[in-house]
This record gives C-alpha cells, structure tokens and sequence, in this order.
C-alpha cells in the first residue's frame, strides 16, 4: 500500500511516496516508492510499551485525521548486532493514515514526554 508523505520525514527528507511492508508484529520495513534502494525499518511502539501522545490540530489537518480515522504509528528503530541492542526513537514517531493514504512525521517534545527517549534499546522493553 502507498502512501504520500506530507511534510519530511527527518533523514529522508525527499522521500514522496512510501510503502509499508509488514514483516511480523514487531517490525516492519517503510520503503521510498521513487527510490527503491532507499528503506528504513520501524516498530509498532505497541508490541513493546504504553505509548500514548496528542496529536496537534496542525497535524490532524495535515493529514486530515478526524475521530474515526484509521491510522497507524509507528517508530524508526536503528538496526544493530545483537538485535536487542537496536535502537528506537519514541519522539519521532510515523503516522500513516489509511483512510486517506498520507503519512506525516511529527516531533514530539522531550519535555512533555520524559519517559520517551530518542535511542531506546529493544532489551530495555523484554521482560
């Protein structure tokens, strides 16, 4: 499924078009439509922790986001050996919107969120 990016998505700031390919519960692969060398993996946060944040009116009209829009969210995680050790950035996570088809990068502000870090390792979430 394709979506069209509004706004930038921080370190792919010319990707336009994506697609999510679902790998397992966890994780997930979100590749550039235009560029197919270019893809990153992602989390559901909701495999792993409480993960609750507002959005801003700016952002539900970005991506036009109303109450019973079907959408998704999901976090950039930094691949590592072992894979426990890889990274996940709870403050900038991904919203896809499925009703629409658009997607939207929106920064979270540390101090609103003091219990959601920028390098999380997936360890720090297994009991």
């Amino acid at each position: 499924m394709s979506y069209e990016v509004k706004g930038e998505i921080l370190g792919f700031e010319k990707i336009k078009h994506i697609e999510l390919v679902e790998i397992d519960e966890l994780f997930s692969t979100i590749k550039d439509v235009d560029h197919d060398k270019i893809s990153f993996t992602v989390v559901n946060p909701y495999a792993l922790r409480e993960y609750s944040f507002d959005l801003s009116t700016a952002f539900k009209i970005l991506l036009d986001i109303k109450e019973d829009t079907k959408f998704s969210v999901y976090n950039v995680v930094v691949i590592q050996e072992p894979l426990e050790e890889s990274a996940i950035n709870f403050l900038a996570p991904i919203i896809l919107n499925h009703d629409n088809k658009t997607a939207a990068q929106i920064v979270l502000k540390g101090h609103k969120h003091p219990d959601f870090g920028m390098t999380e390792t997936i360890k720090s979430f297994k009991s």
